[in-house]
């Protein structure tokens, strides 16, 4: 800043707020601690404010999901699928694709692999491969529609991929109170899985989940850091128009994250 530009007054100077490029990880942890932080403040000063005592609060919230052992493994059980579904949509976010139809991507990732069961298909020993196969394959048809809208007639995801997620609601409640009720109990869920058709547990009950997500953390960082894929990826999100003039296949990056996505984030449903 010029010297005469330090004499001005502070009301008469000019400020100007950029995007930050390229931010250290440090700093993105540190960013991310105190917004998680915040959010719970102000999520336990609204409950206090409605009338929860704040002892109970912190014995709820803390004590007996952390400290408790059966409570900790429910949350982390939970919390496996819903990691696999954050980081594969982020890999459509990437690609400057915004894919708000996660949840009729696993909804129909989780008729895929039910379908499996309810028809038998395969030998026991085979069952839980085809159905995280079959469970892909629905999630990457699902996302089909939307991302060839999208590049063909410039269709705007957001409604697109909306409005697929009613559909998958609807279509899944039409399952479950007809033809995939459960025979026995007459209530609206499908019969309940075999041993065989589930994860396995590890040590202490632990879900074999667990490693799978923190192994996909793992792949999804390589392969956004590391591989070309990942950069013809940041090419895409910085500037489509920059990528395609240097070469880059903008449209062909596009589509196969968009049905990457779709197909990972549909298994763990």
């Amino acid at each position: 800043m010029s010297e005469l530009a330090l004499r001005r007054p502070l009301m008469n100077r000019r400020y100007t707020l950029e995007v930050r490029q390229q931010m250290a990880w440090p700093w993105q942890a540190m960013i991310l601690t105190v917004s998680l932080v915040l959010g719970l403040l102000i999520s336990g000063a609204i409950l206090v404010w409605a009338g929860v005592p704040a002892g109970e609060l912190l014995n709820e919230f803390v004590f007996l999901t952390l400290f408790d052992a059966q409570s900790l493994k429910a949350v982390l059980f939970q919390a496996s699928p819903l990691i696999m579904v954050g980081l594969a949509g982020c890999l459509a976010f990437r690609a400057k694709f915004w894919n708000l139809g996660l949840e009729g991507q696993m909804i129909f990732g989780a008729i895929g692999a039910t379908a499996i069961t309810m028809w038998e298909i395969g030998s026991p020993a085979m069952r839980l491969p085809l159905m995280i196969i079959a469970a892909m394959a629905c999630g990457l048809l699902w996302s089909v529609a939307p991302v060839l809208l999208r590049l063909k007639l410039q269709v705007n995801e957001i409604v697109s991929t909306l409005m697929l997620n009613y559909i998958a609601i609807n279509f899944l409640l039409h399952l479950m109170y007809g033809a995939w009720k459960d025979p026995k109990d007459a209530f609206p869920y499908s019969p309940k899985y075999e041993s065989f058709e589930l994860l396995p547990d590890l040590a202490n009950g632990l879900s074999l989940s667990i490693p799978i997500a923190i192994g996909s953390a793992l792949l999804v960082l390589w392969f956004v850091s590391i591989s070309r894929g990942g950069l013809y990826l940041r090419f895409v999100d910085k500037s489509p128009q920059v990528a395609r003039s240097v070469g880059v296949p903008v449209a062909r990056t596009i589509l196969l994250a968009v049905l990457f996505s779709g197909a990972w984030q549909a298994w763990p449903g």
